[in-house]
Order: structure tokens, then C-alpha cells, then sequence
């Protein structure tokens, strides 16, 4: 199959489900155009469809085996030594071989089993790539998005600097200001221009990665979509359960551990004996150099027992016993990881919230006292200081402001790729063509066993406990001494 085949049947599995006519939201097309174009899903697709294969290779195994032969020769004998005697013969012949396996300690049967796990492996993997994927699409659309603000703040911000900076020359010229005023309007330009030259950058280089994630240039114009919120756990308990669940990479590292499993169990079967039903029929002259023999058949039932292999079985039932243990403790990891992941990005989704408010309070706030400034300024009531400390305050909150506005959209998605559901919350439906063990799947008891159950608990001081800390600040009360946790005995 060939990579453009491979995207097209991945354009397939991951078609849009609109709820109606309308064109589709702008995350939605860039994760569609990423996940249609990335080499990664291609990879993970053509690893799923090998699998498949794989599966009827191993099944094979339960099927007779039928050969066909032919030879044509001469045969040459010479016996004794003393006086010996010669003898030639001319050979042809054609046979038709037939063996089927009765028994072979349920080798075959473990290897389907194996087989059939890492074929659910490679599908999971397939679908946590496309999850990844449609989540490093998302947000290369927002780290643009992101940037060109941060350049037009930084634009702005210069162009406050540069009026500063040819007002106070003005002044310097006409002998009303001083030269410090001048030094000082001129070096916070020199900042702003830094700071714009930075963001310009970082615009650039977002740029190219968005490039590589998605396979072509962002568009000169991208809107702010609309926040991911939909389908958002109710809470860290639910968020962790949900990403247990349904999260590809977990159930692709639980799979993994099927299939060493069954791996494992085959390697009991070099302590059984193989039985095997061998027939053949053949034809020829002087068939098998016998001569004058024309046909032969033969039809037998065949017991071989291996006795002693130099300890190579019992070395390898050890092995995958260890193999077993490493897959476990890989799919602990993976599920601690997710877990982190998930309790990270949920809790962001808290916090940017409130964190938004008292950000936007305070530009608000800044925007204000800097117009203040700027007026009194004018007047000579304010120092040149102040005003350039304001537009640097200015800039710094507006910046704040922007980079946790994208901050939050961004924990959103980061929440839904947690929980396996990214690709649904972009309209998207997740892979539809995958195997039918993978409908209603569960780890069972095969989940993790050392992943914690519950996220972390912060204890914060109430906020009326601070505030009247404050209150007796304010009224110049000396705080009482607060007791602060026994540092840890150091290790001997």
C-alpha cells in the first residue's frame, strides 16, 4: 500500500460528522488537514494493517500444509571394496505431501492469542497517534493565534515608546527637558524594540512548526475559535476515570501486557510432545530409486518429543516471566503518566479561570493609572519614570492577559486528549474500522495496579484567614508567628 493510499483511508477512518450544513470550525479543519497529511498516522496505520495479517499468518498454523515435489536424477552405487560392483539408475518422479498438526501443546492456539493482542495494540496505538496528532494541530493553530497577539501588543508597545521617546526629544531640543529624560526615553525604546524583535521570532518559529504538524503555512488570517468546553469531565475524580478508560495509550500499554502474556504461555508448550498427520503420494520411474517402482504412498501419524535442549526452554519460560513483569511495570508507567496528564490539565481549566478574572482587573487597572500618568505627565506632575514604569506594566499585563486567554483553550483540549475524546470534541469521530474486541474494551483485571486511584490535594489558607492578616497589617498590628512544618531528619 502505498502513503498516499494511506492517507486517503485515514481520511476515511477519521471523517467529519457535522451536526449541520455549516462550514467547518477552523480547529476542526486544521486537525483534519494534520491528520490527514502527518507521516506519523500513516506509520501507525500501515503498523494496524500488518498486525491484521499477522493474525491470519499465525492462524495458518491450525490449517494442513500441502507440498508439491519433483526431482529428476541418476543414482550411481558402488558396493564392496575388495571387488567392487557398480551400479546406475535413472530417476524421475513427482509427489504431493499433506501435513496437518494434531497436537503441538497449544502453541498454535497461544500465538493466535498473542497475535490478536498486539493487533489491538497497534490499533490503540493508531488511535492515541491520531489523538496527538489532532492535539499538537490544535495547538500550533493556537501558538499562532497566540503569537500575532503578542506581536501586535509588542507593536503597540513600541509605538508608546517611539511617542515617549519624540516627545521628550522635542522637549530636549526646545531646552525644556533634560538630557537623563532623553537616555532614559531612548533605552526603553531600545527594550520595546527588543521585545518586538523577540515576538516577531517566536511568531516565526510557531509558524514553521505549524507547518510541519498541519503540511502547509497557517492562513494569513486566523479568528479565536470557540472554546472546547463541551463535554468536559464534571471533575478530577470523573476526568481520571475517564482517562483510564478510554485513553489509547493506555489501553494500548494493557494489550501489550496480553500479549507478552500469551507469548509466555506458548513457551510451555516445548514440553509437550508435536503430533503430526503426514500422507504423501508420489510417481515417477524408478520412484524413490527403487526400480522398477512406479508409485508410492505413505500415510502415518508422527509423535516427535524434544527430551533435552540444553535448558533453552526453562531459560525462555523464565525470560517472558520477566518480560511479563516489565510489560506490567510499562503499563503502570504509562497509566501514571496519563493520570498526571489529565489531573494537570483539568485543574488548569480551574485555575486559568479565575486566574483570567484578576488578570483582566488588572490591566484594566494599569490601563488606567497609565492614562492618569500620561495626563499628569503632561502637566509636570509625574516624573518621566513613572509613565515609561506604566506603558511597562501595561505591556507586561496585557501580555499576561493573552498568553492565559490561550492557556485556557488550550487545557481544554489538553483535558479531552487526556480522556481519549479530542477528536470527538472536534467533531471528528475516532476510528471506525478498528477490530470488534476493541468495541466496549476494558482493561479488567489487567488494569494498572500502581497508578494512583485520586488526584492531589492542595490545603490553601482560607481567604478570610488572609484577609484579616491584612486588616492587621494595615492597622500596623504585628503579625503572629506562623508555625511552619518540622524540616525532615536527614538520611544517615
Amino acid at each position: 500500500m502505498t502513503f498516499r493510499t494511506s492517507l486517503t483511508t485515514v481520511a476515511l477512518l477519521l471523517s467529519c460528522v457535522y451536526a449541520s450544513a455549516q462550514s467547518p470550525d477552523a480547529l476542526q479543519a486544521v486537525a483534519r488537514k494534520a491528520i490527514e497529511t502527518h507521516p506519523d498516522i500513516g506509520a501507525r496505520l500501515n503498523g494496524y494493517r500488518a498486525s491484521v495479517n499477522e493474525v491470519d499468518v499465525g492462524r495458518a498454523g491450525y490449517y494442513p500444509r500441502l507440498d508439491l515435489s519433483a526431482s529428476a536424477g541418476r543414482d550411481r552405487d558402488r558396493i564392496g571394496s575388495r571387488d567392487p560392483q557398480s551400479s546406475s539408475i535413472d530417476r524421475t518422479g513427482a509427489s504431493l505431501s499433506l501435513t496437518q498438526m494434531l497436537w503441538d501443546g497449544l502453541a498454535t492456539h497461544g500465538e493466535v492469542r498473542r497475535l490478536g493482542h498486539a493487533k489491538l495494540t497497534r490499533y490503540f496505538e493508531f488511535v492515541d497517534t491520531a489523538e496527538q496528532v489532532a492535539l499538537e494541530a490544535v495547538q500550533a493553530h493556537y501558538d499562532v493565534l497566540r503569537y500575532r497577539r503578542l506581536v501586535a501588543l509588542a507593536e503597540d508597545n513600541y509605538v508608546q515608546h517611539k511617542a515617549s521617546h519624540d516627545q521628550i526629544l522635542s522637549r530636549f531640543r526646545a531646552g525644556v527637558s533634560r538630557g537623563v529624560d532623553l537616555e532614559q526615553a531612548a533605552a526603553r525604546l531600545a527594550l520595546a524594540e527588543s521585545n518586538l524583535s523577540t515576538e516577531v521570532a517566536n511568531l516565526h518559529d510557531v509558524s514553521a512548526r505549524y507547518q510541519r504538524i498541519v503540511g502547509e503555512l497557517p492562513p494569513a488570517r486566523i479568528d479565536a475559535p470557540a472554546a472546547l468546553k463541551q463535554g468536559l469531565p464534571s471533575g478530577t475524580e470523573q476526568a481520571l476515570q475517564t482517562a483510564v478508560a478510554r485513553n489509547g495509550a493506555v489501553a494500548a500499554a494493557v494489550e501489550n501486557l496480553r500479549s507478552v502474556r500469551a507469548q509466555a504461555d506458548t513457551r510451555q508448550a516445548a514440553f509437550q510432545p508435536r503430533i503430526e498427520l503426514r500422507a504423501r503420494s508420489g510417481v515417477g520411474h524408478n520412484y524413490d530409486s527403487v526400480r522398477d517402482q512406479r508409485r508410492d504412498t505413505t500415510a502415518e501419524v508422527v509423535v516427535s518429543w524434544n527430551l533435552f535442549n540444553g535448558g533453552a526452554d526453562h531459560a525462555s519460560v523464565r525470560q517472558f516471566a520477566d518480560l511479563v513483569n516489565q510489560a506490567a511495570d510499562q503499563r503502570d508507567r504509562v497509566c501514571r503518566d496519563i493520570r498526571q496528564t489529565a489531573v494537570i490539565a483539568y485543574n488548569d481549566t480551574l485555575k486559568l479561570v479565575d486566574q483570567l478574572r484578576f488578570l483582566d482587573a488588572n490591566q484594566l487597572a494599569i490601563e488606567k493609572a497609565r492614562d492618569a500618568y500620561r495626563k499628569q505627565f503632561d502637566i509636570g506632575q509625574r516624573s518621566l519614570l513613572d509613565l515609561l514604569n506604566s506603558e511597562n506594566e501595561l505591556y507586561t499585563a496585557r501580555r499576561a492577559y493573552a498568553n492565559a486567554e490561550v492557556d485556557l483553550d488550550m487545557a481544554y483540549a489538553r483535558v479531552h486528549a487526556a480522556t481519549g475524546n479530542l477528536l470527538v470534541a472536534l467533531g471528528l469521530s475516532r476510528p471506525g474500522t478498528g477490530p470488534q474486541e476493541a468495541e466496549g474494551w476494558s482493561a479488567g483485571e489487567d488494569a494498572a495496579a500502581r497508578c494512583p486511584a485520586a488526584g492531589p490535594e492542595v490545603a490553601l489558607t482560607p481567604r478570610a484567614e488572609l484577609d484579616e492578616r491584612a486588616r492587621r497589617l494595615s492597622n500596623s498590628q504585628p503579625e503572629p508567628a506562623r508555625t511552619l512544618p518540622a524540616p525532615a531528619p536527614a538520611p544517615r
